[in-house]
């Protein structure tokens, strides 16, 4: 027999080595403030850790809508004009005309966003106004403005829209019609994915804020979400949840009047809350072009850039005052010269001034959401009960462990073989830790049910890899080793295939967090036992039984 290097300088016995260091530095080093912190960086679901859960439902509606054109026109320019003797001269699939006796101009009838005017002197008497628009624009617009709410058109063969509002069947035809229209089925309650989407990206924004662990949000279908908050009570996860509203600055302008400045669709980016000059805590936030120049327009209008003492800037959330506080003398200095994006809301010292930092945090990322939420469905797992499942899963863990050590244990009966592969099984969970940490995922019962899965999947693979290595009762010759050795990864091979196309379902067709997180863990422990640890294991094996001097080596016939 050839000298060979020792197992342990093996590149594949290193690479596992390298990864499981890896792994516990992510597990237990994190980043943060300029220095290096040593913490558990594992993050619990809300059957570990305590908390609440949401189930949220989009308000909208989705309709097949037909109208009349020109009746449409005719009935919003009475109103809008305060005119009842509009007249529809012309429907066209592009444009629409009209005649009014009032006396109007372009920027006006524009204003309106009916789509670009052109006017001209009616034969009779009176204005002749062009729109070039369209049935399809028209009806969106009506229903806007009729509803107060967002309307959007959905691609398809017939006019459909997307009504970001609760909204019935029997009440939109009602609506339309005074316009000759109506609804077309089918009308279904519910959003667009992309609407849900949105919605659920706006909410991630704002639960996830640094001050907060992490919350996940489920799509399930198109009109619900899920929303789990780990350590968040329930009557703190609906103030989060079910409030994010519609987030308004506004201006003081005499006395206690205020006006609009901008919405919070302006806002584009909010720092985290640091203590700004002193001890006094703030939160940074940035303006769009337009917000800015919007802020900048009313400061001088209303005299915050000579007076800001007398015109406090106010944030609102769902008309609810969260924070007001005039403009530093130098920014309403520089405010008036430029427009200035980049701001700091100041929210007094020490703790209370913390706190309010936070929660202003909170509201600056809120923004306004596409669409209302309503509580569907609402459950709250207090902390003890959390911590109770965190110890029974850790002994659940130690016992599966010792279970498998000691059948293992049984079967083999030496500890050249039954030391390397406890070492690897337990070196997978390691790495399984590790990699949910890198990538966010919330370790709950469902993930740690995937990861003991996996731990019994590696063991099987482990004991194919010894047994058809030792078949002939002891260490065989390099040939024979490297036949059976690619034997047994075949069978491995097609055993992990079948398990990733067991949970590729779960992944791409469930709606569930802990069915998606169960598919996710366990694919990506298969992963790791056949593409890293088993490898090091048949290296490890090889190693250790030609160490052992009692080892015989036979030629099979």
């Amino acid at each position: 027999m050839n000298e060979e290097e020792p197992f342990y300088k093996n590149w594949r016995v290193l690479l596992l080595a390298v990864v499981i260091l890896g792994s516990i530095t992510a597990i237990t080093v994190s980043y943060s403030n300029g220095q290096l912190n040593i913490q558990n960086n594992l993050k619990y679901g809300l059957d570990l850790d305590g908390g609440s859960w949401l189930q949220v439902q989009l308000q909208g509606a989705i309709a097949q809508v037909d109208a009349d054109a020109g009746k449409i026109v005719q009935v919003e320019f009475a109103r809008l004009l305060n005119d009842p003797s509009i007249k529809i001269d012309e429907v066209t699939a592009a444009s629409v005309t009209f005649t009014t006796s009032t006396e109007i101009t372009q920027k006006t009838i524009d204003s309106f966003g009916f789509g670009p005017s052109t006017l001209s002197v009616a034969p009779s008497g009176g204005t002749q106004v062009t729109l070039q628009t369209n049935k399809d624009f028209l009806i969106q617009t009506y229903l806007k403005n009729k509803l107060g709410a967002d309307v959007k058109q959905v691609p398809g063969r017939f006019p459909t829209f997307e009504i970001r509002k609760a909204v019935t069947e029997e009440s939109l035809n009602a609506i339309l019609q005074p316009v000759g229209g109506k609804v077309v089925p089918p009308f279904r309650e519910g959003v667009t994915v992309e609407t849900r989407d949105e919605t659920k990206q706006r909410l991630e924004n704002k639960l996830n804020p640094i001050a907060l662990k992490q919350i996940t949000i489920t799509p399930i279908g198109d009109n619900y979400l899920l929303i789990d908050l780990p350590g968040v009570s329930i009557e703190e996860a609906r103030k989060l949840a079910l409030t994010p509203g519609k987030f308004e600055i506004r201006i003081q302008s005499k006395g206690n009047e205020t006006e609009h400045v901008l919405f919070g669709d302006q806002i584009t980016g909010v720092g985290v809350p640091q203590k700004e000059k002193g001890d006094s805590w703030g939160v940074s936030f940035e303006l769009t072009d337009d917000g800015a120049k919007a802020l900048r327009d009313a400061a001088i209008q209303y005299g915050a850039v000579t007076n800001p003492a007398a015109h406090y800037l106010s944030m609102y959330l769902d008309t609810k005052l969260v924070f007001d506080a005039p403009l530093a003398v130098e920014l309403a200095k520089n405010i008036q010269s430029v427009p200035v994006r980049s701001l700091v809301a100041t929210t007094g010292p020490g703790d209370t001034g913390q706190e309010k930092a936070k929660e202003l945090q909170l509201h600056l990322r809120a923004g306004a959401l596409p669409v209302q939420v309503k509580e569907a469905g609402s459950g709250e797992v207090s902390a003890p009960l959390g911590s109770k499942f965190k110890e029974q899963v850790l002994i659940a863990g130690i016992i599966a462990l010792v279970l498998v050590a000691f059948v293992v244990s049984l079967r083999y009966k030496q500890p050249n073989i039954i030391i390397p592969m406890l070492s690897t099984s337990f070196s997978e969970v390691i790495i399984i830790l590790g990699f949910a940490v890198l990538f966010g995922l919330q370790l709950d019962l469902a993930t740690i049910a995937g990861i003991i899965a996996v731990i019994g999947t590696g063991i099987d693979h482990l004991i194919i890899i010894t047994d058809e290595v030792l078949a002939g009762g002891a260490m065989p010759p390099d040939k024979v080793y490297k036949s059976r050795l690619s034997k047994a990864f075949n069978i491995i091979f097609a055993a992990a295939a079948t398990v990733l196309v067991a949970m590729l379902p779960l992944i791409f067709f469930m709606d569930s967090s802990a069915l998606r997180g169960f598919a996710e863990i366990t694919i990506a422990g298969v992963f790791i036992g056949v593409f890293l640890a088993r490898p090091a294991y048949a290296v490890v094996i090889k190693g250790m039984l030609r160490e052992d001097t009692s080892t015989k080596f036979v030629e099979e016939d």
